[in-house]
């Protein structure tokens, strides 16, 4: 049987900001703390996976450069127990980072990014022919120059990742980064024919599809869920879901229709939302994983996010399977 997860693509060194507000251009802001964290979706989704079941088999693949970021990275993901064969050191590049700022009162995070060996990943640097996980969990379309590039005869390089995964028997699922919706549509509407899930937050859905899933900052479920509904039929999805600060709606091929609540964080309780949209793709990930019904899977992706909230780090604070969901559910 296969077990474990593949976390591929981006890894990236967080220096991660908290300021007691967002400031307007020109105008100061004060940083009431910081830190240092490991981040993007490979490092993110890969450490809350092993945060949540310690004997789920986590292997990353990416490339860092050649010093103190890189192998902060290395060494965060060895303590986790992440397998690092595939996590490659390019010399004389600089390793990924990003200025993380997260506004206090708020918990919205802003990110200033520089790519650096990220933008040498290609689809050579991924192996699945001997692979003994079941899952390939790749990202973050826009941010890597070779991946995001036309690559031989496929539209870009992330459609040849996911064709040689599909053809190990890998179940799919990529993670977008908010960017301008039109490089996004450009970039991961191709993808969509080998996706087995798609998991992504209420701005990247409606931006697919050239929707407004938010109007003056809130979320219209309505047009999440149809947003939903025409990327599935743009692809080869089992699932569509799309997450939002107040919950989920998840749309099967087979048409059922799934909302579900998100866990409310007391406000007190909250530090930054910096990891919350990895940690729910996480809990998803497990539950697709362990064969869980789509109603457990997405409690405990709600449960993981909620989980994440109570620290100003992408993974600081998210804890076992059981412990994410005794900490949810004592929130109702």
């Amino acid at each position: 049987m296969r077990r474990g997860v593949i976390c591929g693509g981006c890894w990236t060194a967080d220096r991660i900001k908290v300021v007691d507000v967002w400031p307007g251009e020109e105008e100061l802001a004060n940083i009431v703390a910081l830190d240092q964290q490991g981040g993007g979706s490979a490092y993110n989704t890969g450490i809350d996976l092993r945060r949540m079941a310690p004997d789920l088999p986590v292997f990353g693949i990416g490339l860092v450069g050649d010093d103190a970021d890189g192998q902060f990275l290395f060494d965060q993901a060895t303590r986790h127990g992440v397998d690092t064969s595939a996590l490659q050191t390019l010399p004389e590049v600089r390793t990924s980072f990003t200025d993380v700022m997260s506004a206090k009162t708020t918990g919205k995070r802003t990110f200033f990014h520089y790519t650096g060996a990220n933008d040498h990943l290609t689809p050579d640097h991924f192996h699945f022919d001997n692979t003994t996980a079941n899952i390939l969990h790749l990202g973050l379309l826009g941010v890597h120059a070779c991946l995001d590039s036309s690559w031989q005869h496929e539209a870009n390089g992330w459609v040849a990742v996911l064709k040689k995964a599909q053809a190990a028997g890998l179940h799919t699922n990529i993670e977008m980064v908010s960017i301008d919706p039109y490089r996004n549509r450009e970039l991961c509407l191709p993808c969509l024919p080998y996706l087995d899930t798609l998991i992504i937050n209420d701005h990247e859905a409606g931006g697919l599809v050239c929707m407004d899933t938010l109007v003056d900052g809130v979320t219209n479920v309505a047009a999440c869920e149809q947003a939903a509904r025409t990327l599935l039929g743009l692809g080869a999805m089992q699932q569509v879901i799309v997450h939002y600060s107040t919950g989920a709606v998840c749309i099967s091929r087979d048409q059922t229709v799934l909302r579900t609540n998100a866990f409310h964080v007391p406000p007190e309780l909250v530090k930054s939302a910096v990891g919350a949209g990895d940690a729910f793709t996480a809990g998803m990930l497990y539950g697709i994983h362990e064969h869980w019904s789509l109603e457990q899977s997405l409690e405990l992706a709600h449960a993981a996010a909620a989980a994440s909230l109570r620290s100003p780090t992408t993974v600081g604070s998210v804890e076992s399977v059981d412990e994410c969901l005794a900490f949810a559910r004592s929130l109702s």
